[in-house]
């Protein structure tokens, strides 16, 4: 049967006009760059994908991701129009109690990701392709749309890399080249063949089109979904502002509304006709392979106490472990598995591996993609080089994420690599994301339980390991928690209270028994769960040890442990030394490092005498 691409042109006009109207009641969005996309949206949506509007989380529906998310509006007239919500409810644009937000986010149940942070929406596509295609073994296909400005951004890229190499042919991204981006043109303005060689380059299939020619974007559609083994880039070249003569294609519009005395002037151009079929297409048949539910949970470790391990080492034998009791958990790295130790897991679980080389920003953006399908997935590389990904884990947080990472090599403990290796801002980085989680493990037994507790608990999880091997101190079925510390030494005599954790809460334990060694006997506890800390352990402990405390951490003083136990401590009246790498870094050995600057036990000696 013939489309009807009559009936779809008027559904882009009828597109058009609910996003200029939304966007002047509201008073402010970005109506032009919706109209633009119009004709696009009104086939994918009414004529291409498989969907059930009235249930979008469901695993058998295409998917759509709205990368260019300050076009937020026409995504709202798209699922009103298809039935998921009543359309009078565009109104409320903007409103502070309407979850249609600026740009979309979560709370909308049709948005598995946060947008409107351009470049990020093709990784996260690129992770609902890989889930379908590789994990739920399903025939569901994703779309993405990007907008050509936003394919100046890098991680437009690393994820066009990705997609090819894992040759996502159920991927489709299509880029709205509507010339104008937010202050000028954009730098190759209608230039199509610039897109279609970058895209080509990459492994892509490319198709341009005529992005307000009905039969051709149809046409454009059907051959994506013939495609084998590559994603498919349709690159429609499109008029910013399209149907409104005195917005389209003109500099200045963007994110603006149309004035309220105008409105009537620019509805009147369009071809709006109120009865449309607006069917879709229904869900996919069929069922991922993967439950979302599973119910065995990881047992204790059998470690000796005493035993060397490094952290970072114990988190691969957890995760391999953990993949063994629950299907749902998917471990992805940076080209450093073989010092994260997550090669561990793609040893035992190669199908549930993938590679995203060097390249984090995807690396974050794929993860988070992975975990809206149901899966856990476990981002592994240098914790440094997550600052590359920043952005990509902000708005993770926007997006309500499971996703977690597991940052190795932190600290000057390191030794010889240098600072450039060396995450020194991490706690602060992540300890600022909201709602994460930040655990920091000492022995292979806290690291253990660090795995296990990001994998059983929703949300951003933060595992902060390290590079050198330090002794197991914990029995095999001591219990963990988040937002708890453990006090691992202590007398009723103590007159100072000593936090560590990691590699410090052993030059902690180790002050505390030179101390001994001088009459003065020391609490010390190992914070392990950063964020939310253990601020009742914490006050208990400086009220019992006449309020002296001395924290001692392998981060920069910014943001890090030692003002993290500072803010639990205000008000009471305790003093609080706190130790930190004060200073860029060097190249060295890891002890001389650390009494370089001053974060060894003798630091943490000299600290107490001063402080009491």
């Amino acid at each position: 049967m013939s489309t009807d691409t009559t009936r779809l042109s008027q559904i882009a006009d009828r597109l058009r006009a609910h996003s200029l109207r939304s966007t002047a009641i509201a008073g402010s969005g970005h109506p032009t760059t919706c109209m633009s996309a119009a004709d696009v949206l009104a086939a994918l949506f009414f004529e291409v994908m498989h969907f059930d509007p009235k249930a979008p989380r469901d695993p058998m529906n295409d998917r759509f991701v709205l990368s260019k998310g300050h076009a937020a509006p026409i995504l709202y007239a798209l699922w009103a129009e298809a039935g998921a919500f009543p359309i009078e409810d565009l109104d409320r644009l903007r409103e502070i109690d309407s979850d249609l937000e600026g740009h979309p986010t979560p709370r909308l149940d049709f948005a598995d990701v946060a947008t409107g942070s351009l470049g990020q929406g093709l990784s996260a596509g690129a992770g609902i392709a890989l889930n379908a295609k590789h994990l739920d073994k399903i025939g569901t296909r994703t779309y993405v749309l990007l907008g050509d400005g936003e394919c100046a951004e890098g991680a437009v890229w690393e994820a066009a890399a990705f997609a090819s190499h894992y040759e996502l042919d159920n991927l489709c991204a299509i880029v709205d080249v509507n010339r104008l981006g937010q202050s000028e043109a954009t730098m190759y303005g209608h230039d199509m063949d610039v897109y279609k060689d970058r895209f080509a380059a990459f492994g892509w299939n490319t198709i341009v089109i005529d992005g307000h020619d009905m039969d051709a974007i149809v046409d454009a559609f059907a051959k994506a979904e013939q495609t084998t083994g590559k994603p498919t880039a349709i690159l429609a070249k499109t008029l910013k502002g399209k149907g409104v003569d005195f917005v389209e294609d003109t500099n200045g519009w963007h994110g603006k509304a149309v004035p309220n005395e105008d409105l009537e002037k620019a509805l009147a151009q369009l071809k709006i006709v109120d009865d449309v079929d607006t069917s879709v297409k229904p869900k996919r048949e069929g069922s991922p392979a993967v439950p979302r539910e599973c119910d065995d949970k990881m047992g204790p470790p059998s470690y000796e106490k005493g035993e060397k391990l490094a952290t970072r080492a114990a988190y691969g034998k957890a995760l391999a472990r953990l993949g063994g009791v629950d299907p749902r958990v998917v471990a992805l790295d940076g080209d450093t598995k073989n010092s994260t130790h997550s090669q561990d897991f793609l040893k035992a679980y190669p199908d549930r591996f993938f590679e995203c080389y060097i390249a984090e920003q995807n690396l974050v953006g794929v993860s988070v993609g992975l975990g809206t399908q149901g899966k856990i997935p476990f981002a592994s590389s240098f914790a440094a080089f997550f600052t590359r990904a920043y952005d990509q884990i902000r708005m993770s947080a926007v997006s309500f994420a499971n996703l977690k990472i597991a940052g190795s090599h932190a600290g000057i403990s390191i030794g010889e690599d240098g600072p450039s290796q060396m995450a020194l801002e991490d706690l602060a980085a992540f300890r600022a994301i909201p709602n994460a989680t930040v655990l920091y493990p000492s022995d292979a037994v806290s690291a253990e339980w660090a795995v296990k507790l990001a994998a059983e608990n929703d949300g951003i999880f933060f595992i902060r390991t390290s590079r050198p091997s330090t002794p197991v101190i914990y029995d095999n079925d001591e219990p963990f928690a988040v937002g708890q510390c453990k006090v691992v030494r202590q007398s009723p005599e103590d007159q100072v209270t000593l936090v560590g954790a990691g590699v410090t809460l052993f030059e902690a334990l180790d002050a505390a028994d030179k101390l001994a060694e001088e009459g003065i006997k020391a609490r010390v506890i190992d914070v392990f769960s950063v964020k939310p800390l253990d601020q009742q352990a914490i006050r208990a402990a400086a009220a019992d040890t006449g309020g002296k405390v001395v924290v001692v951490e392998d981060h920069y003083p910014e943001g890090g442990i030692g003002e993290a136990v500072a803010t639990a401590l205000t008000g009471t009246g305790a003093t609080v030394r706190r130790l930190a790498v004060s200073d860029v870094p060097r190249s060295g050995t890891k002890e001389g490092l650390m009494a370089l600057f001053g974060i060894d036990a003798e630091a943490v000696v000299k600290a107490v005498k001063e402080i009491l």
